[in-house]
């Protein structure tokens, strides 16, 4: 059964994905700058209002690329150990989204070295910056050299639909994981798994237009419908 985790960037949107059926949410703040570490209230809370969905922090210090210095390293370590210490116990389990490119379009290695050390053998997702490296192949390899259990992508394409080629052939290598993402939606997740044989999927599943976005009860419940219908796989 294919796995579905639902982008989220407040509590109320942790608590319908997991109401609505997702397996697991990916935790973060400031959406229109890609992204950035949710605080340590968002996490705090959140983890008090699911009981089932395993729960993805995003560490990421700023938006803009996904180079950093020493201290933007210092400050992610010093994150994710925050992190650790609000989910020690938690009735879910918590992992965490982690990034780190070197200028030249690689995984900077010594970056994420240091990161995945601290999560303390917590479930890794590499981040969407995967989809800026200049040479997938290896990336992956690198990626599960480091320990690091999935990667959220689009196959380097504006959506999972565009990138389907490039996300079955990374999804044939199972030392890492495939997340799909990009544009991911109820009306075409079907055939997107059934074309890539992706086990995961990943989307922010928005309400209708109009207002601050909110994270939708329906179309998670239909992501999931279409998903659980005759013949998809895998």
């Amino acid at each position: 059964m294919t796995l579905v985790e639902i982008c989220v960037d407040d509590v109320a949107g942790a608590r319908t994905a997991e109401q609505a059926g997702a397996d697991r949410v990916e935790l973060c703040a400031d959406l229109l700058e890609g992204g950035i570490t949710p605080s340590a209230g968002m996490l705090e809370r959140t983890l008090a209002a699911v009981t089932r969905v395993g729960v993805q922090v995003l560490i990421r210090p700023r938006g803009g690329d996904f180079r950093y210095d020493a201290d933007e390293v210092a400050v992610m370590r010093a994150d994710i150990r925050a992190a650790r210490a609000l989910g020690a116990g938690a009735p879910v389990p918590v992992g965490f989204v982690l990034s780190g490119l070197t200028a030249d379009g690689r995984v900077d290695r010594a970056v994420l070295a240091a990161l995945v050390d601290e999560c303390w053998g917590a479930p890794v997702t590499f981040s969407k910056a995967f989809d800026e490296v200049a040479d997938r192949r290896a990336a992956l390899a690198d990626l599960a050299g480091l320990g690091v259990h999935r990667v959220l992508t689009s196959g380097g394409a504006a959506t999972a639909a565009a990138g389907a080629d490039e996300l079955r052939a990374l999804a044939a290598d199972d030392r890492v994981t495939v997340l799909a993402a990009g544009s991911v939606r109820s009306g075409t997740v079907a055939d997107l798994v059934a074309r890539t044989g992706v086990p995961e999927v990943h989307l922010r599943a928005p309400g209708p237009a109009g207002g601050r976005p909110r994270t939708s009860p329906e179309e998670v419940a239909a992501v999931l419908a279409a998903l659980r219908a005759p013949g998809v796989t895998p």
